[in-house]
């Protein structure tokens, strides 16, 4: 039977859904604006946005079964139980996936937003066919999901591949990072990084877009930013590489619009970090599914 999964990607200020079913076919999606982020937001709220949302999809749609959330923050294991999200301050041990199952009637699964991503790519996408996977998001921060031996790997508390917070610029000049320390690689390869770092050398405000198109012109100081960012990242990926030795890196993101500028200086860093054994042994793949890897991903979380 081919079922079919309503399944969320959740950010702070947007939700796209879906109606995907097991061969990862898209019936219908539809994104609104949704300023879950607002410091004063309560669980009540949150549940309230996401049950009037998901109704649209839920009426007259019998043959659906489940719904998969990729969400923000940090989930205990498998509990549907999200223990915190540092965009959502007032959202701490909050009964996600039960108490919006409880309102729309339906069994919930909800997980990490990257890591559902990262299942996306597994499933459906660059990495499908592969055993193990490291996955990377690059928007207005960098996130990172792990599938080891075809399952999705949270950690003990719900926070295993925190990827933006590996610290790849030890010098005293490193950049402070979000989460109060300094060098994480958030602020060297995310969207609003490559964009902050542009200002910063050539006094024009741009967005990452709009950084990339000045660097396919051969502006300097676009091409330069880009290809720190994508070095900064090759030594972000050989850190996780060598203590996982996992050969198969994928990225998806807005950023890996610029993968021209990217991907060379990854490479480049990425095996002058590694040790000799590892070195040209890691294929580091740009995501096949543009911007859908969330939610395929959230979808296959329900058929675990």
């Amino acid at each position: 039977m081919n079922r079919r999964t309503l399944a969320a990607d959740i950010g702070g200020t947007n939700i796209r859904a879906a109606i995907i079913d097991d061969t990862g076919f898209v019936h219908k999606e539809k994104c609104i604006s949704a300023h879950l982020s607002d410091k004063n937001i309560t669980e009540q709220d949150v549940i309230q946005i996401l049950t009037d949302f998901f109704n649209n999809f839920l009426k007259n749609k019998p043959k659906i079964t489940a719904v998969g959330i990729g969400f923000p923050g940090f989930f205990i294991g498998n509990s549907g139980v999200l223990a915190s999200s540092p965009n959502l301050p007032n959202l701490k041990n909050f009964k996600l996936a039960n108490m919006l199952s409880d309102s729309i009637k339906l069994p919930v699964i909800a997980q990490n937003d990257a890591l559902c991503a990262a299942m996306g790519e597994f499933h459906f996408g660059a990495a499908k066919g592969q055993k193990n996977l490291l996955h990377i998001t690059l928007g207005t921060g960098v996130g990172g999901g792990l599938i080891l031996n075809h399952a999705p790997y949270t950690g003990e508390g719900g926070m295993a591949m925190e990827f933006g917070h590996l610290r790849v610029d030890q010098s005293s000049s490193a950049r402070l990072c979000g989460c109060g320390g300094r060098g994480c690689i958030e602020t060297y390869a995310s969207a609003s990084a490559v964009a902050s770092h542009y200002f910063k050398l050539s006094s024009i405000q741009l967005n990452s877009k709009e950084v990339y198109e000045k660097a396919m012109q051969g502006e300097y100081h676009a091409m330069n930013v880009l290809e720190d960012a994508g070095h900064k990242l090759g030594i972000a990926i050989a850190q996780a590489v060598t203590l996982l030795d996992i050969h198969t890196v994928t990225i998806s993101g807005g950023l890996i619009g610029a993968w021209s500028f990217l991907h060379p200086a990854i490479m480049s860093s990425l095996n002058n970090q590694l040790i000799l054994p590892m070195q040209n042994k890691i294929q580091v793949l740009p995501s096949i599914l543009n911007d859908q890897a969330g939610l395929l991903g959230a979808a296959a979380l329900t058929r675990l």
